[in-house]
């Protein structure tokens, strides 16, 4: 059963908190800054309203996860320290003396309550609406890319990542005390995914049962760590036994260096607030995401007048959208992508990170030549060949109806049009453009937040769906800190 957590909590001890909680910290900020109610409004339909035990309180249950974003912490560290920082249990709305829930909790709030709400838009545009109401945002512009997150798994397999974080533990407690060598199981010698799990709990049990051992911080921390992967695990064994992370595919950032995870397509104001994002697999190309963006800016209560992006962005769909929406397209064309003629479009597409073209299962083209053609109605043609490795072709699941059997190559060819886009191109030599080119700057440092400073790098759980979780905190978070920034410059 749900029950609105009340507006003032009713304790003797709640003056500690004027006391200790400077007036600029962050929480203090944030908690005075958001009006949390939307999430109860959200969810609401997400709980029994006349039966049952009554339910923790969803807004206090979503600033936990805030909090885990906010400080990266595991959820037993998260739990444990909201139960002794004062500034956790002030942004919590709690009483200096009240309970803290159990770690379990949030693990169950994600997956049960959290499950079909689309939470990434949700945050944002509400962070969006936030900044507007408080004339942070006044530009017209938004500038486009993508940032890419690797797998949990990258590139290790889920037994591997066990085996990982195992050793590390017994190595943080060998410095401590070295004799409880002894009492450890035997370490697993199989392959097997269940057998490396089985061998964690153990090793849990024997570590937990330690009481002393596990009071020291060197040793609690990667406990905890352990812990949370397991328990992630069990519950996702049959997803992952078959592959790393079902849900990532293979990206590339250039044609030798490619990453295992995800990809998150941003749209970013000229003010550096988040307006919009696309998570996808690793493989999506960037320029298929441009509409979306501008779009999910708009319904946020953007008005879009201009788009920034690089060379992925100026493909010929988008040039037209563009046009058709009276928008600025900053954004120079690039021969391979603004093409005038091209066959299943839907199956292979182009990665201006890596100069090549993907084909449906994911692999990159190995090779390319260029040629030039002509024909009577279309004057002179220049021709770019992309080749793919024939030995993955003969193994790919989709090479019905793409690869021949028996065939010695595997190629893909796109013809450009030279004089195409003229005006885009007497557009991009312009003062103006070059001038205003020079604000996609603010989005890679923007990308280089999320990741350092927010944990954006690696995904800290598996599939989309976590994924999208850690996805909205975090911009949430980074978008609530940028609008605090520029209320009190």
């Amino acid at each position: 059963m749900i029950q609105k957590q009340q507006s003032m909590v009713f304790s003797p001890f709640m003056g500690i908190y004027d006391l200790v909680i400077p007036k600029d910290h962050l929480l203090r900020k944030i908690n005075e800054l958001v009006d949390f109610s939307f999430v109860y409004e959200e969810l609401k339909d997400k709980y029994c309203h006349d039966n049952g035990r009554t339910a923790i309180d969803p807004i206090c249950m979503f600033k936990y996860l805030l909090l885990k974003s906010i400080y990266d912490l595991s959820d037993e560290d998260l739990v444990e320290r909201s139960g002794y920082d004062m500034a956790f249990k002030y942004f919590l709305d709690m009483a200096p003396e009240e309970e803290v829930i159990d770690s379990s909790s949030l693990s169950k709030f994600r997956k049960q309550r959290l499950e079909d709400i689309n939470l990434l838009d949700l945050l944002i545009n509400k962070t969006v609406e936030i900044a507007i109401e408080k004339g942070v945002i006044k530009s017209k512009t938004i500038i486009v890319d993508s940032t890419h997150t690797k797998s949990r798994y990258n590139p290790q397999s889920p037994k591997e990542i066990l085996e990982a974080r195992a050793k590390k533990l017994r190595k943080a407690v060998y410095s401590v005390d070295e004799s409880l060598k002894s009492k450890f199981p035997n370490k697993n010698t199989t392959d097997q995914l269940e057998d490396e799990l089985a061998y964690c709990q153990q090793l849990i049990e024997v570590i937990e049962s330690e009481e002393t051992i596990c009071t020291y911080p060197k040793v609690k921390e990667p406990l905890n760590l352990l812990k949370e992967t397991v328990s992630d695990d069990l519950e996702h064994l049959a997803t992952i036994q078959s592959s790393n992370d079902e849900d990532a595919k293979l990206g590339y950032k250039s044609a030798d260096t490619s990453f295992f995870g995800y990809k998150t397509h941003l749209a970013l104001s000229e003010e550096r607030i988040i307006t919009a994002a696309v998570l996808t697999t690793g493989e999506k190309n960037d320029g298929k995401q441009l509409q979306t963006l501008i779009e999910k800016s708009k319904t946020a209560g953007m008005e879009v007048k201009t788009v920034i992006g690089d060379t992925a962005y100026s493909e010929k769909a988008n040039i037209d959208y563009t046009k058709e929406n009276n928008i600025e397209l900053i954004s120079k064309l690039h021969p391979n992508i603004t093409h005038g003629y091209r066959k299943r479009e839907n199956e292979f597409e182009f990665n201006k990170d890596a100069g090549m073209y993907v084909c449906k299962a994911g692999h990159l083209a190995i090779k390319k030549r260029k040629t030039y053609t002509k024909k009577e109605e279309l004057g002179k043609n220049t021709v770019y060949t992309y080749y793919f490795d024939i030995e993955k072709c003969k193994q790919c699941p989709f090479r019905e109806g793409c690869y021949k059997e028996g065939s010695k190559t595997k190629s893909y060819s796109v013809s450009i049009l030279s004089g195409e886009h003229l005006e885009q191109v007497k557009f991009q030599e312009s003062d103006y453009f070059k001038e205003k080119s020079k604000e996609r700057y603010k989005i890679e440092a923007k990308n280089s937040e999320l990741k350092n400073r927010h944990g954006y790098k690696n995904a800290k759980s598996s599939g989309l769906f976590g994924m999208e979780i850690q996805s909205a905190t975090t911009i949430f978070t980074v978008n609530l800190k940028r609008i605090i920034k520029l209320m009190n410059p």
